[in-house]
C-alpha cells in the first residue's frame, strides 16, 4: 500500500507544481437540457476563467452530463485561449479602454494603488485571475456573463504600453510618456508669482 502512495506522490507532486501556475475561478454554471425521444437529458455548462496572476488570462466553456466534468473541459478550453496583457507596476491597466462583445459593453479605467478592483460579477473573475489589484469597471448593456467575459478580453487585448507603442513609433519611452517632473514645477512657479 506505502508503494503505490510513493508511486503516486510523484504524479500528485507534478499536479502541485501545475496549480500555482494558474487559478482558476468558476464564474457560472449553468443546467442544459436536450430533449430526446424518451424525454429530456440534463447536463451542465460550465464557464471558467484561468490566469497565472502576471498578466495572463483566459477563459473557457466545457459542457457534460456531470458537474466536475464541465468544469474541467471548461478549464482546459480556458487554458488554450489564453491572451497576455501588459500591466503598468503589474497592478493596474496601462489606460482607460472600452471593450465590446455583441450587447455587452464594459469600461475599464486605470485607479491608483489601494482602490483594489471595483468590478462586477464575471469581470472581477477576470481582473483577479489577470493578476490586476486596482481597476475601476463598469458594466453596461448585457448581463448575460459570456458577453461580459468576452467583451472584457476585448478591450484588454486593446491595452498597449509605452514599451510597445515606443516601438511601434520607432522612440524611446521617455519620449511617449508625460515628464511628471514638469506639472509641480510649473504650479510652483505660477505659487511664487501670485
Amino acid at each position: 500500500m506505502a508503494r503505490d502512495d510513493n508511486r503516486g506522490g510523484r504524479g500528485g507532486r507534478r499536479d502541485r507544481d501545475e496549480n500555482p501556475e494558474f487559478a482558476d475561478r468558476l464564474v457560472a454554471i449553468n443546467r442544459v437540457s436536450k430533449t430526446v425521444k424518451g424525454g429530456k437529458r440534463f447536463g451542465f455548462a460550465a464557464l471558467v476563467v484561468v490566469g497565472d496572476q502576471r498578466g495572463r488570462v483566459g477563459f473557457g466553456k466545457g459542457k457534460a452530463k456531470e458537474v466536475p466534468e464541465a468544469i474541467r473541459k471548461g478549464t482546459e478550453a480556458a487554458k488554450r485561449n489564453m491572451i497576455r496583457v501588459p500591466l503598468r507596476d503589474g497592478r493596474t491597466l496601462h489606460h482607460d479602454v472600452n471593450g465590446r462583445h455583441g450587447a455587452g459593453k464594459v469600461v475599464m479605467r486605470t485607479a491608483p494603488q489601494g482602490t483594489g478592483i471595483i468590478a462586477g460579477g464575471p469581470m472581477r473573475a477576470v481582473f483577479e485571475m489577470l493578476g490586476v489589484q486596482d481597476v475601476v469597471a463598469k458594466s453596461n448593456g448585457s448581463q448575460n456573463p459570456y458577453n461580459m467575459i468576452r467583451a472584457t478580453l476585448d478591450g484588454l487585448q486593446n491595452q498597449s504600453s509605452p514599451r510597445s507603442v515606443a516601438q511601434r513609433r520607432g522612440k524611446k519611452v521617455a519620449d511617449i510618456l508625460p515628464k511628471r517632473d514638469e506639472a509641480p514645477e510649473a504650479s510652483a512657479q505660477v505659487a511664487e508669482e501670485s
